[in-house]
C-alpha cells in the first residue's frame, strides 16, 4: 500500500520512525476469493490506494476501503492547509492508525480548496465511510488528463486481488 508506512505499531510506540511498505508489517495474505465489493464504480483509483471523484475541475480525494481495512482503526489524520499545491504521486498528509502511520499520496495534481475538518475530531469516519463522510481533501485539478492514468473500479479490484495474493 503506497500509503507509505513510516512505522510499525511497535516502532510508533517507541517513537522510532522508519519508512517501511505496508506489506512488511506482516498483514496476512487474503485469498483470491475475497470480494472487493467495497470498490465504487465511477471513482478513479491510484495504486497507492487513494481514490478520486472528479466533477470536472474539482476532485474529491480519500483513501480506499481496502487501505483503511489494512490500516485498522484510524486515530489521527494530518490534513494539509487549504491553498497548498499537491502533486500526483506525492504525499499531502498522513493517516495514523492503531497499526501504523502512513503517507496519503495525491492521485492528481492541483490546489487544495477544502479539507474535511470533521476528521480532526472524528478520524474514524475514514473507517466507517471511506467513500462518503471520510473523504480527506477537495482539489482544483490542474490537469484533468491525469485522471486517465488512474484505474477504474474493475482494474482496481484486480490490482488489489493480485497485491493481496502476492503476500
Amino acid at each position: 500500500m503506497a500509503l507509505r508506512v513510516w512505522a510499525s505499531q511497535a516502532a510508533t510506540s517507541l517513537g522510532i520512525g522508519c519508512r517501511r511498505p505496508l506489506r512488511s508489517l506482516g498483514f496476512p495474505a487474503v485469498p483470491f476469493s475475497r470480494g472487493f465489493s467495497d470498490v465504487i464504480e465511477g471513482l478513479k483509483y491510484a495504486d497507492s490506494h487513494e481514490w478520486v471523484k472528479s466533477d470536472g475541475k474539482l476532485g474529491t480525494v480519500g483513501i480506499t476501503h481496502h487501505a483503511q481495512d489494512h490500516l485498522g482503526d484510524v486515530v489521527f489524520v494530518d490534513l494539509p492547509e487549504v491553498g497548498v499545491s499537491v502533486s500526483k504521486g506525492s504525499s499531502f498528509g498522513a493517516v495514523e492508525s492503531v497499526k501504523a502511520t502512513s503517507d496519503i499520496m495525491s492521485p492528481v495534481s492541483g490546489e487544495v480548496v477544502e479539507t474535511n475538518t470533521k476528521l480532526t475530531e472524528t478520524p474514524a469516519l475514514i473507517n466507517g465511510s471511506p467513500y462518503g463522510e471520510g473523504w480527506i481533501i477537495k482539489v482544483r485539478i490542474k490537469d484533468p488528463s491525469e485522471m486517465d492514468t488512474l484505474m477504474n473500479a474493475e482494474q482496481y479490484k484486480r490490482f488489489c486481488e493480485e497485491e493481496d495474493a502476492s503476500h
